[in-house]
């Protein structure tokens, strides 16, 4: 029961340092925040003229997974350019650069799609994987090979489902799309790094 009442606290603290604006929000909150003022209900129903106080044309949930994609794609760069620093094991290196090489081309076409839809992205990775940059950077060695290659295999599983569920899902064509094109590279990462992994064992 404490635990409930400490944790109500706590959001009702969250909410209201939020109202002030003290409390920064992380950049994919931030993008998420500014989607659901624009969502397409705000959109002018008379002409559908997405133009009108700045709607998105696609829904909030479309808006969600593209930031979410954006915000996976940005922190497998960020990761990856720390890998091809810190990596020792020359597997993981290569990896390394295939994710920053990929993974940029799928952000760049991310972008592309988010500025026609007006759809604001993330302009870094969200605190989580702040965090998991700031754990790796103080690894080296070894240590830093398996632990990269194990936030690897966990990313790449949510990132997959998160592809294959917005390729199914999504209402709006080019997102649709643009997650069934990216579904199978994300596959072939997941594979590779699991051969990694297990070899490393």
């Amino acid at each position: 029961m404490k635990k409930l009442s400490y944790a109500i606290m706590i959001a009702i603290a969250a909410y209201a340092f939020q109202g002030c604006n003290n409390t920064p929000k992380d950049a994919k909150e931030n993008a998420d925040s500014l989607n659901k003022t624009k969502d397409t209900t705000k959109m002018d129903s008379t002409t559908k003229d997405t133009s009108k106080a700045g709607a998105m044309a696609v829904s909030t949930d479309d808006s969600k997974f593209a930031t979410a994609a954006a915000n996976g794609g940005l922190a497998e760069v960020a990761l990856g350019k720390l890998a091809q620093t810190k990596a020792v094991n020359p597997q993981v290196k290569n990896f390394a650069d295939m994710m920053v090489k990929d993974h940029s081309k799928a952000n760049d076409e991310l972008m592309a799609i988010a500025k026609a839809k007006n759809i604001t992205l993330p302009a870094a990775p969200d605190a989580d994987h702040q965090k998991k940059m700031d754990d790796l950077s103080k690894l080296s060695g070894k240590d830093f090979d398996k632990a990269y290659v194990d936030a690897m295999v966990d990313g790449h599983k949510k990132t997959l489902d998160l592809m294959n569920m917005a390729a199914k899902d999504c209402k709006d064509p080019d997102l649709k799309a643009f997650a069934a094109k990216v579904a199978p590279t994300v596959q072939m990462h997941l594979d590779a790094i699991n051969k990694i992994h297990d070899s490393m064992k």
